[in-house]
């Protein structure tokens, strides 16, 4: 069994951008992201990448759409899709689940 205060973790973020692996699930992680500013254009050739909302509201961009994701709330963005992340405003806390072996590529 694994326990982990992601929370807390997070609360004690005092970088701009911070991401880290929180658990391994088979052969995909779980992670823990806080930002207080946009991360790049990148895509993933092998691996859809899930976002969680957890606190703010955290942005996610691709070429067709643009989603809001409040704490409870999810999208999936497949494989190969061209896509950013950014806080709304202030901060935002999310949880990702990938590929723990996920290539990122950035344009």
């Amino acid at each position: 069994m694994e326990y982990f205060d992601f929370k807390a973790l997070a609360d004690g973020v005092g970088r701009k951008y911070f991401n880290t692996v929180i658990s391994t699930v088979n052969d995909h992680v779980v992670r823990v992201g806080v930002m207080v500013e946009p991360y790049p254009w990148h895509r993933h050739p092998n691996s859809d990448e899930t976002f969680i909302g957890v606190e703010g509201t955290v942005i996610i961009e691709t070429e067709q759409e643009t989603f809001e994701l409040t704490p409870g709330s999810s999208v999936t963005i497949p494989k190969n899709v061209l896509h950013r992340t950014r806080p709304k405003e202030g901060r935002s806390v999310n949880l990702t689940v990938e590929r723990g072996d996920m290539i990122t590529e950035f344009v």
